[in-house]
């Protein structure tokens, strides 16, 4: 469509450097499908709202909005919140129409993101490959199939390592949580290094979380080394598959 933009949203954070990150991932993503305007909104905490973005939008003269949340996996921001406010933008300007994409999932770029983070930590790994675990640490949801399909992502990437074993784990709402699987990898005797990775999209209270829980489990076991890696974090990759999937690319 001549007149379609794309519309970002975000959740919000009150974490500055998260804020920064979310509008770097604009920058790419505008580049990427420039000239198509984007604008970007977030659902808590800070402005612009996702009203206020729709609004930029009409302003540039779209008439198709391509909406773009900016989540790993489908729950409750995906399947109702977002849409709940976007049927009240579109209340205010009927003649506009929009559709929704699918939140990011397994999407290749993705995957591809997740591998390149695992491999920059595994290089500083000190023991064979065979005797060290990857634990994936997803948010967590009251939503199964977000809990689904961090699992699916988790067993996608221990097909492509080369390690003992790939484990998901749940920071929060659902179970296996963090420090229990970080406990039982430790006290199973079959890892010299276990490496954990927030499968996470920006900085935030949630990976700093994250990163405090492995400390106290490393803790009380110094006689593994201790692994953490990035996040996905602002990537031209993360960019590419929010185009894909918006059909803009």
């Amino acid at each position: 469509m001549d007149n379609a933009g794309i519309l970002l949203i975000g959740h919000g954070t009150r974490n500055a450097v998260g804020t920064q990150q979310f509008f770097e991932l604009e920058k790419h993503l505008s580049a990427r499908v420039a000239p198509a305007p984007v604008a970007a909104g977030l659902l808590e905490f800070q402005s612009p709202t996702i009203p206020e973005a729709w609004n930029q939008l009409l302003h540039a003269g779209v008439t198709h909005i391509h909406v773009a949340p900016l989540l790993l996996f489908a729950a409750g921001h995906a399947k109702q919140d977002i849409p709940d406010i976007l049927a009240e933008c579109q209340a205010t300007s009927p003649s506009v129409t929009f559709d929704q994409s699918r939140p990011l999932s397994r999407h290749a770029a993705i995957i591809g993101l997740a591998m390149q983070r695992l491999s920059t930590a595994l290089a500083s790994c000190q023991h064979p490959q065979e005797r060290t675990a990857i634990v994936m640490v997803g948010r967590g949801s009251h939503d199964p199939c977000a809990k689904a399909d961090m699992r699916i992502l988790s067993e996608i990437l221990s097909r492509r390592s080369s390690v003992a074993d790939v484990m998901t784990t749940f920071y929060a709402m659902t179970e296996p949580r963090l420090p229990d699987t970080l406990e039982a990898v430790a006290k199973s005797g079959r890892f010299d290094t276990v490496l954990v990775q927030p499968h996470l999209l920006f900085e935030g209270r949630l990976n700093q979380a994250i990163l405090d829980q492995t400390r106290e489990v490393a803790d009380r076991h110094p006689s593994l080394q201790w692994l953490t890696s990035g996040y996905l974090g602002p990537d031209p990759l993360l960019a590419d598959a929010i185009a894909k999937r918006t059909g803009m690319r």
